[in-house]
């Protein structure tokens, strides 16, 4: 009828032959309901579920094949869900898992989803930037929780045990973890982050946890600081090369305590950034790096005074 049209989704094989069937031998679909074959269901994620009530649809149906995997469908359609909480996705989202043709036609005819009230929109660009943009044109306008697993959500930094090591920044796949290049400092861009849980798994601290959540504002595209502290500039040359209170700390432990740094000139290596370091240790009684006194570079006058001495 041209109005409040419905998706519905399958394969080339099982869904197709549904179709067929259903419209051969009995009421076939609904003047609203528009199939879509698609090569993989399992492609249909919750970037194309979102887009196509974005663009006008009012329910998004997948019919299942018996040969689909269907968690992965079914973990998609629960986080399209919840990023379209506004226009109560739970409701317009369904996986249809039927092998009757009468069984589909019945339940296309039967219980339709209201008209969307939202204006149809196109969103365009990678699915991160695809769902992004469907889920702010369904009317999503706060952060809201999602399933455990969910690509989209937070870091969330224990600023009392890290101590600003920078192993999450070196080993993030997606630069959502950052370091400032000139002061001890943690950012994060909760835009690329996929939620892989790397950083969690190579903080030394145990000081990252995540949180699964989908933030539809302009600030999530934004980088915020995680966490930073006062650098430790070097006592040679005054170029900051450390944390405060990471520095501060070894001395207490080391300085004057280990046998490596019983003396007062010893002790002042930690507190030097490492070019000073080298040169203080080079320079230093007992430096390991020393080696035996060169040789004189003899010349040829040394050649000729040894042969008049014969």
């Amino acid at each position: 009828g041209g109005r409040a049209p419905r998706l519905l989704v399958h394969d080339a094989g099982h869904g197709a032959e549904m179709i067929s069937l259903a419209a051969r031998y009995g009421r076939g679909l609904p003047g609203d309901v528009i199939p879509l074959t698609v090569d993989a269901l399992a492609g249909f994620g919750h970037a194309e579920m979102l887009a196509a009530l974005a663009a006008g649809f009012v329910g998004v149906d997948i019919l299942l094949s018996p040969r689909t995997e269907h968690d992965p469908i079914a973990r998609e359609r629960a986080l399209a869900a919840a990023m379209s909480a506004g226009v109560r996705g739970e409701d317009r989202l369904r996986l249809l898992d039927l092998a009757d043709p009468d069984a589909l036609s019945d339940t296309l005819y039967g219980a339709r989803p209201e008209p969307l009230a939202v204006a149809a929109s196109l969103p365009m660009g990678n699915r991160r930037q695809v769902a992004r943009l469907s889920a702010r044109a369904l009317g999503a306008t706060d952060p809201v929780a999602l399933p455990a697993g969910a690509p989209y959500g937070v870091v969330i930094v224990n600023t009392d045990t890290c101590t600003l090591c920078l192993s999450c920044t070196s080993l993030c796949p997606s630069g959502a973890i950052l370091a400032n290049e000139d002061k001890p400092q943690l950012r994060f861009q909760e835009d690329a982050c996929l939620q892989c849980g790397i950083c969690a798994t190579v903080c030394p601290e145990n000081a990252i946890t995540l949180e699964p959540r989908f933030d539809p504002r302009e600030a999530a595209l934004g980088q915020t600081i995680l966490h930073e502290e006062e650098p430790f500039c070097c006592i040679e040359c005054g170029a900051a090369f450390g944390v405060r209170s990471t520095v501060e700390k070894i001395m207490e432990k080391l300085a004057g305590k280990h046998p490596m740094f019983m003396e007062t000139g010893a002790g002042r290596l930690i507190q030097m950034c490492d070019n000073c370091r080298i040169n203080a240790q080079y320079h230093s009684q007992n430096n390991p790096f020393a080696t035996n006194e060169r040789p004189r570079v003899r010349s040829t006058d040394d050649y000729l005074s040894k042969r008049r001495d014969h």
